[in-house]
C-alpha cells in the first residue's frame, strides 16, 4: 500500500479519525489487526501527522528477531561487550530518539525482552549491552499485532504490566473482508503500480471483475490483493487483467458472482473480441515466467518470489524454466537462484 492511505474516507474512515485525534500527541498507540491489512501503513500515518513528523520513523519486526539478539537490537552494545561486538552499535531505541518507534508484532517477544522493554518503557533511560552508563530516550511508541494480547495475559504469555503501558489507545484496522467498498479503489491502486513495474499498459479493472474480487474473502488482507492484482497483470500480458486466473483455485467454492448486466456483458464481450490476439501457449508461458522473475528481481521461492505470484509450486517453476531454458538474467549477482 506505500504510504498512501486508500480507504480513508470510506472502510477506514473511523481508523483515520482515530488517527486524527492521537497523532498530534505522545501517547502510545496500539493497533489490532490481520496480518496483511496495513497496519504499518497507519502506524506511519500518526507518525506523519504527529510533531514528530520530521525525526526518524523505526520499523521493528519484533518476531524477526532471535531471543539472543533483541537485546543489542533493542538498546544496542559497547565495544567489545561480545564476541563479535567490534564497534559502539546504537540499538531501535537510540536511533529512534526523538522520533517514533513501531513495534510491529509486539506479542512475538519473549517473556523475557517484554521485561527488559518495560523498564525503558517506564523510566525512559537503557543500558548499551555491556554499558555502564545509563542513556536517556526520547520515543513515542506505536505497537502492532494480530494477537489477542488480553488473551496472551490471561494465560502468562504476555505481561500484563506491558499490556497496560502499551494499551493506552487502541486503534482498530479492519480486515479487507470488513471494508469490501474499498476494494475497487485498492485494485486500481496496484493494478497501476503493478503496470508501471513491468512496463505495460495501465488497463482500469472492469465491473464483473470488481464482483470477483469481492466475492473473495481475502484472508491475506491488502497485501495479498496487492500480489493478485500484480499476478493479473502478469497474466494479462499488457492487454487485460486476468483477474480469474490469478486468483486461481483458492477462489473456488465462494460466494456466486452477481451476474452483470446485459449490457455490461456485450460491452466486456466486445471488448475482448477487439483486444485480444491469440499467443502459441508456450510463448505465453515464457513470456509470463519472465515478467515474473522480473517483477521479483529473480527470486524464485518464498513471499514475494515468482513462483507465488505465478501460483505454482517453487519446482514447478524451476522444471519448467529448465525445459524452455529460461534464465535468470534480472537479478544482482548476489542473489542465488534458490532464494
Amino acid at each position: 500500500m506505500d504510504n498512501q492511505i486508500i480507504g480513508a474516507s470510506h472502510g477506514l474512515a473511523q481508523t483515520m479519525e482515530q488517527v486524527s485525534i492521537v497523532a498530534p500527541s505522545d501517547l502510545t498507540v496500539l493497533i489490532r489487526g490481520e496480518t496483511g491489512s496495513g497496519k504499518e501503513v497507519v502506524a506511519r500515518a500518526i507518525h506523519e501527522q504527529s510533531p514528530r513528523a520530521d525525526k526518524a520513523f523505526i520499523r521493528v519486526n519484533c518476531g524477526a528477531i532471535s531471543p539472543q539478539l533483541i537485546d543489542s537490537e533493542l538498546f544496542g552494545h559497547e565495544k567489545g561487550s561480545f564476541t563479535g561486538a567490534a564497534g559502539v552499535k546504537l540499538g531501535w531505541f537510540e536511533r529512534a530518539d526523538g522520533g517514533t518507534l513501531f513495534l510491529d508484532e509486539i506479542g512475538e517477544l519473549s517473556l523475557a525482552a517484554q521485561t527488559r522493554l518495560l523498564r525503558v518503557l517506564q523510566e525512559g533511560t537503557l543500558n548499551r549491552v555491556g554499558g555502564e552508563h545509563e542513556i536517556n530516550v526520547n520515543v513515542r511508541i506505536i505497537a502492532a499485532t494480530h494477537r489477542n494480547l488480553a488473551d496472551m495475559v490471561n494465560v502468562k504469555l504476555f505481561r500484563e504490566d506491558l499490556w497496560y503501558r502499551i494499551n493506552v489507545f487502541p486503534i482498530y484496522l479492519p480486515a479487507l473482508k470488513e471494508r469490501k467498498q474499498d476494494i475497487t479503489a485498492l485494485a486500481n491502486h496496484f493494478s497501476k503500480r503493478a503496470a508501471k513495474k513491468l512496463g505495460l499498459p495501465f488497463i482500469p479493472i472492469t465491473a464483473n471483475q470488481i464482483r470477483m474480487l469481492q466475492a473473495y474473502n481475502w484472508p491475506g488482507n491488502v497485501r495479498e490483493l496487492q500480489v493478485v492484482m500484480e499476478r493479473a497483470a502478469i497474466l494479462g500480458q499488457g492487454k487485460q487483467l486476468n483477474i480469474e486466473a490469478s486468483l486461481g483455485p483458492t477462489f473456488k467454492g465462494t460466494a456466486p458472482l452477481t451476474a452483470p448486466t446485459s449490457s455490461e456483458n456485450n460491452k466486456e464481450l466486445n471488448s475482448i473480441d477487439n483486444n485480444i490476439s491469440i499467443e502459441p501457449l508456450e510463448k505465453t508461458i515464457v513470456s509470463s515466467i519472465n515478467n515474473a522473475l522480473k517483477v521479483t528481481n529473480g527470486k524464485i521461492s518464498g513471499e514475494g518470489g515468482a513462483a507465488s505470484l505465478l501460483n505454482i509450486n517453487p519446482n514447478t517453476l524451476r522444471s519448467k524454466m529448465r525445459k524452455y531454458q529460461i534464465t535468470i538474467k534480472y537479478y544482482p549477482s548476489d542473489i542465488q537462484e534458490g532464494h
